[in-house]
């Protein structure tokens, strides 16, 4: 069976969180079958395995619709993509599309680095569900990262095609402590954009009553948002690291007292996973994917309520609270690796049938 995997979402410089599940993938999938990667710039080859590989244009290109024509050209059996926007049309091959979220239907700002014209098509395709219907009914079958955002392609009765979790996984941050007794500070880490439904208010103002505590707030950050932020709560320690390096990020997350999060929506949950994977707690909103990806690891408490998440970090002082949440976080983290995620591709890659192959027995979406 001939396998082509859509690599063109990769980044060149560091990672994201598609080009991370396009890596963590395929590095994985390389190990147990033969894999040909797509790419449309050499420069994805740094973050990508030694694999074979085939330039093709851009998924943003105008010709995108008809990059099928030139897979065509490899002969595949099977293609995967981790985006739901691949073109195919004239295609000979099955095809997988992957949806890893639904956030943008409940969060319509899309993501500031977005050139002004795809911003607006973001929001123009984001204002209906019939745009996500037509994409993924053309394909063969459906991925998605969780079992909760499964659950809405469901309820929203987003395709008739079958839809299978793929889990995210997290790449090792360091070498994992075997047991853990006690914090080594008094950080909390936060990982993750700034974006409104990220809900990072609710974390300045937590630490503002949380003397002695320092928020580390590990991602990009603008000049503006940072001085946002420490006029919200003035008293509050806050940390901006603007971007930190892997090795800067490992050395204060493998420190920390907990990360914390208190979206209100996410796709799957990256940071929690590479936390739990060291050991250190996590403190994060009570929304389902985090109920799913921490489940009895993790401490939960109201998205908006910044005084619980006071009283949950305060709650890991309790004696020996700490140490159980720790190795709780060890064994939970263990469900979500790369290399068990790939078994599940390439169970999925072998047994999908086509609609030409088998009758399709899902429900008509609406």
């Amino acid at each position: 069976m001939r396998i082509v995997f859509d690599c063109r979402y990769t980044r060149f410089d560091r990672h994201d969180g598609i080009s991370r599940y396009t890596a963590g993938l395929v590095t994985e999938l390389g190990r147990l079958h033969p894999v040909t990667m797509l790419i449309s710039d050499h420069r994805q080859l740094d973050l990508l395995p030694a694999l074979p590989w085939q330039l093709v244009s851009a998924p943003t290109s105008i010709r995108e619709p008809l990059v099928a024509r030139t897979v065509n050209r490899l002969k595949p059996d099977v293609v995967f993509t981790p985006m739901q926007t691949m073109g195919s049309w004239g295609r000979k091959y099955r095809l997988i599309l992957t949806v890893h979220d639904l956030i943008y239907y409940r969060h319509r700002t899309p993501p500031r680095d977005l050139a002004a014209p795809i911003r607006l098509l973001w929001r123009l395709y984001h204002l209906s569900w019939w745009p996500q219907r037509m994409l993924l009914n053309r394909a063969d079958g459906v991925v998605t990262v969780s079992e909760t955002t499964k659950g809405l392609i469901e309820e929203h009765h987003l395709t008739d095609r079958p839809v299978s979790v793929i889990p995210n996984a997290a790449d090792p941050v360091r070498e994992p402590v075997a047991e853990r007794r006690a914090p080594e500070s008094a950080r909390l880490v936060y990982m993750g954009s700034f974006m409104p439904y990220k809900n990072v208010d609710t974390l300045v103002r937590a630490v503002s009553d949380l003397p002695g505590y320092e928020l580390h707030l590990m991602s990009r950050v603008s000049r503006q948002e940072q001085d946002r932020l420490t006029a919200l709560a003035p008293q509050a320690s806050l940390v901006f690291h603007n971007g930190a390096s892997d090795a800067e990020y490992s050395a204060v997350l493998s420190s920390a007292t907990a990360l914390v999060s208190a979206s209100h929506d996410e796709g799957f949950g990256i940071p929690l996973v590479e936390a739990m994977s060291i050991g250190i707690p996590v403190v994060v909103s009570d929304i389902p994917i985090f109920r799913e990806i921490g489940g009895d690891a993790a401490v939960y408490f109201p998205a908006d309520d910044a005084d619980a998440l006071t009283a949950a970090v305060l709650g890991l002082r309790a004696a020996g609270e700490w140490a159980t949440r720790s190795a709780l976080s060890l064994r939970q983290s263990a469900r979500f690796t790369w290399r068990e995620s790939a078994r599940k591709l390439l169970s999925l890659l072998t047994e999908v049938p086509s609609p030409t192959d088998a009758p399709r027995t899902g429900r008509r979406s609406r």
